[in-house]
């Protein structure tokens, strides 16, 4: 007999031996070392296949992976960036690809911040390489700021290129800005190609080109749709740069103080920006086509529009049913502009609309200050009728083409498209009638036995004793503690920057205040920013680092703690060990599922008389890895034929309360209610679905908490041994006569 049998230990359950009553003790699964959590288990073997397709061949997949093989077709020599959504991939892709990278001899640099990743270009001021960096939307480039300023300066003689996953709008999970602002304070040319596989594709090559035209290097933004884009191209063969790991350089480049940009150099580096690669920059964009003139009906009518955006604006026309009536200008380039081009298009037309997404509305204002030096008078619509700030969804941009049209172009019958715009605007707004309002907002949080979710609900318990704490927060999965159930956070200030944004705050609390940041923050910028500043400034407050294993927020990423990299098994560096040689001296790496041991020392931390930095390494190995990383070792056991446990936990039905502080301390998606059984109670209880992986979290904060015993723990066994089904009719047997 075979199958799914429940049964647990022998315990002091009021259930006799089926259920077992929550204790400390039985959170016993095993714990894997933060230096063996490995994801050999996650695959892009397809993606690394589509990268080998020679030419004539048809890709087909996502946008991200198109700009990836297009950088191999361009002859790259050498690739880095830091992980980040939308554009993870590219990186992640190509990890999985260093036989391919051997082959054509292209170096791959997983870089530790965005900074190490533009610096990284450095090697295309000197020599004839080609060069390719990614990094997410602005946040990574305030990061890289310094050496992007550095490398714009001299300028490059090899095509530099800045792949920037563009997280702006309603889906991004940073900070709204716009990377337009460091194209125009830099010098750097900015793409925002349209999102349709062959444009993106002849960006990126044309990227390296124009690169190389103008001695600057170029950013190309990809919106989180142009990402995910899905289409075909017929693919290229991959091009060995000339100078490469296969083909090395026997001498480094002779020393030219032009190149280097420090004064006084700088100031002519400023003249040649200006007098000679935008003027290069322009010719290149025309002559090559880069910027598409999408012809219509209405001379006397335009519009212009960012690349990138241009996927919606068409749906918006085809909604109102006048595409192809209107003339477009579709900004491949939206930095720099070229004047003739945009002079050329307004000329002789009543009114141009710029459809330009975001704040502050910088080709807009460039436009209008364009044809107002050039006396033409065309009329220009822009933010008066779109949205000011925010994502331009085909809503708000179909809203803004009915305005324009009302004021340009009133000739043009949209009564019939308008009708049926607002009807499907009123059908939501009668669904949302009908549901009583709008629909519950769904934000995001901890996965399901995430190891962080414990170390919140022991912060909360502490609360409980000391009362409120200031929680420095940062970026990472650990930000979604900022939300409902802990709501546990004050500030977000930048990646790692957690323990340097309490630095003005501690001086000033009574208590001690609490920072919180990854094992992937601690390397990107909190050692230095936040550890070392804290030392050297005596520092009188406590750390949490949340230490996993790899970056988990953006695909589990290897970093310097993770056992070993794509090119061996060791590992790089440890956490513990570089606190103490940073000269911590309060320093516990504690369990995170352990809830009692870390209210313990949370509670040692807040109230010892020891002064300066008092780190607590949370160790935990992220849930979703975990699951990847066990889920083929049971299925192969079950193939297999042996003997699988999975552990389960549960409430007693008849034992809880309804009371729900168990919810509460927890946030766990499994732990959720439902109507009780007993006819004579009216309060729901509690119940652990089946989304459970066991982690043990419920019962954990039920004992630290000193909540209610209706918790239990249950295995479940599967390809079971004589000795599970004898156990398990005994046990069947004194239940059922307890029972009666």
């Amino acid at each position: 007999m075979s199958g799914h049998l429940p049964f647990a230990d022998t315990a002091k359950g009021r259930k006799g031996f089926l259920l077992l009553l929550y204790s400390p003790a039985m959170l016993d699964q095993p714990q894997v070392p933060v230096a063996q959590r490995t994801n050999p288990e996650r695959s892009f073997k397809e993606e690394v296949r589509a990268l080998r397709l020679g030419d004539g061949e048809v890709f087909r997949g996502e946008g991200i992976l198109a700009v990836t093989k297009a950088i191999l077709q361009s002859g790259v020599a050498y690739v880095g960036g830091y992980q980040g959504a939308p554009v993870s991939h590219l990186v992640d892709v190509l990890v999985e690809s260093q036989d391919l990278l051997d082959e054509l001899g292209v170096h791959l640099e997983t870089c530790t911040n965005e900074a190490s990743a533009a610096a990284l270009l450095g090697a295309s001021i000197n020599y004839p390489m080609r060069g390719c960096v990614t990094w997410k939307s602005i946040v990574g480039t305030n990061v890289a700021a310094d050496a992007l300023s550095n490398l714009a300066s001299p300028g490059v003689i090899g095509g530099a290129l800045i792949v920037v996953g563009e997280d702006y709008g309603e889906g991004a999970s940073v900070i709204q800005e716009r990377t337009q602002a460091y194209a125009l304070k830099s010098s750097v040319w900015l793409m925002d190609p349209r999102p349709s596989l062959p444009t993106i594709v002849r960006c990126t090559e044309k990227a390296f080109e124009l690169s190389e035209a103008t001695n600057t290097p170029v950013m190309m933004e990809l919106r989180i749709r142009a990402c995910h884009v899905t289409g075909e191209f017929v693919a290229k063969d991959n091009q060995a740069p000339a100078v490469s790991r296969n083909r090395r350089l026997a001498d480094p480049a002779l020393h030219n103080y032009d190149r280097i940009s420090h004064p006084p150099s700088t100031y002519a580096h400023e003249k040649i920006k200006v007098e000679v690669r935008q003027p290069a920059a322009e010719r290149f964009i025309v002559e090559h086509g880069l910027n598409e003139h999408l012809p219509g009906e209405r001379t006397d009518l335009g519009i212009i529009v960012q690349g990138g955006i241009t996927n919606v604006l068409m749906r918006g026309l085809d909604r109102l049913e006048v595409e192809g009536k209107v003339p477009m200008l579709v900004l491949n380039v939206t930095h720099p502009l070229v004047p003739d081009q945009i002079a050329d298009f307004c000329k002789g037309k009543r009114a141009v609309l710029i459809v330009e997404e975001g704040a502050p509305d910088y080709i807009e204002q460039a436009i209008h200050a364009l044809l107002r030096k050039r006396d033409i008078d065309t009329k220009i619509y822009g933010k008066d009728v779109l949205p000011m700030a925010g994502e331009y969804t085909a809503e708000a941009v179909t809203d803004g083409l009915l305005k324009f049209f009302a004021r340009a172009a009133n000739d043009i019958d949209l009564d019939g498209p308008r009708q049926r715009f607002e009807a499907a605007k009123a059908g939501r707004a009668e669904a949302q009638k009908i549901l009583g309002g709008p629909l519950p907002l769904r934000p995001p949080g901890f996965c399901v036995g995430c190891p962080e979710r414990p170390v919140f609900s022991a912060i909360k318990l502490l609360e409980r004793e000391v009362g409120k704490v200031h929680v420095s927060s940062d970026i990472g999965c650990h930000s979604f503690a900022t939300l409902a159930p802990f709501n546990l956070g004050n500030s977000i200030l930048g990646f790692g920057m957690s323990l340097a944004a309490a630095g003005a705050v501690a001086p000033v609390m009574q208590k001690r205040t609490i920072s919180v940041m990854g094992d992937g923050g601690f390397w990107h910028n909190g050692l230095l920013s936040g550890v070392a500043s804290s030392m050297f400034n005596r520092g009188d407050r406590v750390l949490v680092i949340m230490q996993n294993g790899y970056t988990s927020a953006t695909g589990a990423q290897f970093i310097p703690n993770t056992a070993g990299n794509r090119r061996d098994g060791q590992t790089t560096s440890d956490i513990a060990a570089t606190l103490k040689a940073m000269g911590v001296g309060w320093l516990r790496t504690i369990r995170t599922y352990n809830v009692g041991t870390m209210l313990k020392t949370l509670r040692e931390a807040m109230r010892t008389d020891e002064p300066g930095l008092k780190v607590i390494v949370a160790d935990g190995e992220c849930q979703l890895a975990r699951q990847r990383r066990v889920r083929p070792q049971i299925a192969a056991d079950l193939k297999a034929g042996k003997r699988v446990v999975r552990t389960r936990f549960g409430v007693d039905d008849e034992v809880c309360t309804g009371d729900h502080s168990c919810i509460r301390l927890s946030g766990c998606p499994s732990l959720v209610v439902k109507p009780s059984p007993d006819p004579l109670r009216s309060d729901p209880v509690a119940h652990v679905n089946n989304g459970c992986v066991g982690c043990g979290l419920c019962g954990e904060v039920a004992d630290a908490a000193v909540l209610c015993p209706s918790f239990y723990k249950a295995d479940i066994v599967q390809n079971a041994t004589r000795w599970d089904r004898l156990v398990w009719r005994l046990r069947s047997k004194v239940i059922g006569v307890l029972a009666s």
